[in-house]
């Protein structure tokens, strides 16, 4: 068994799409990014990608690079499933929050897990998202930006040594 975290935050925009977990959102400003800048999958992505090992999104999916530009993150989640599949890794379970003062997204999250697990190829109960707001405090209080945070529980299928 392997777990890992991954952090993720965007600047809001207006003239942006709102997407969280592949869906998009009516709302008066998007997240700022290269891609989609899905904050939520973007968390997911880096916290399945630190439990197998691997780089973050980051080395994977560079920002210069001119292919992933308006890329929606679900096409780079199918990615990162391939990838840890081929290194003999199921995903047990994945956990997240979305920070943010608005738009409420309880309405979205059936779809947004939806989307998710088929990217994945696992089961939407496999998948928890919770959204919570800053009180007011900080950039996501004031409503200049999104975070999410998340973890991801991975298991092996194959023997591998973990060295420190």
């Amino acid at each position: 068994m392997r777990i890992g975290t991954g952090y993720d935050v965007h600047v809001f925009k207006k003239g942006r799409k709102l997407v969280l977990g592949g869906v998009t959102i009516e709302h008066s400003t998007g997240l700022d990014g290269h891609s989609d800048a899905d904050v939520l999958v973007h968390a997911i992505m880096d916290a399945i990608l630190g439990a197998a090992g691997m780089d973050d999104i980051g080395v994977h999916f560079p920002d210069n690079d001119i292919s992933y530009k308006d890329i929606s993150s679900l096409s780079l989640l199918e990615k990162v499933s391939d990838l840890i599949k081929k290194e003999g890794f199921n995903i047990v379970n994945i956990d997240s929050v979305l920070i943010m003062e608005e738009p409420k997204i309880s309405n979205y999250t059936a779809r947004m897990k939806s989307n998710i697990a088929e990217a994945l190829d696992i089961e939407s109960s496999q998948i928890g998202i919770k959204a919570t707001t800053s009180e007011g405090l900080g950039f996501c209080g004031k409503k200049e930006g999104a975070a999410a945070q998340a973890v991801a529980l991975l298991e092996s299928g194959k023997s591998k040594k973990i060295s420190g």
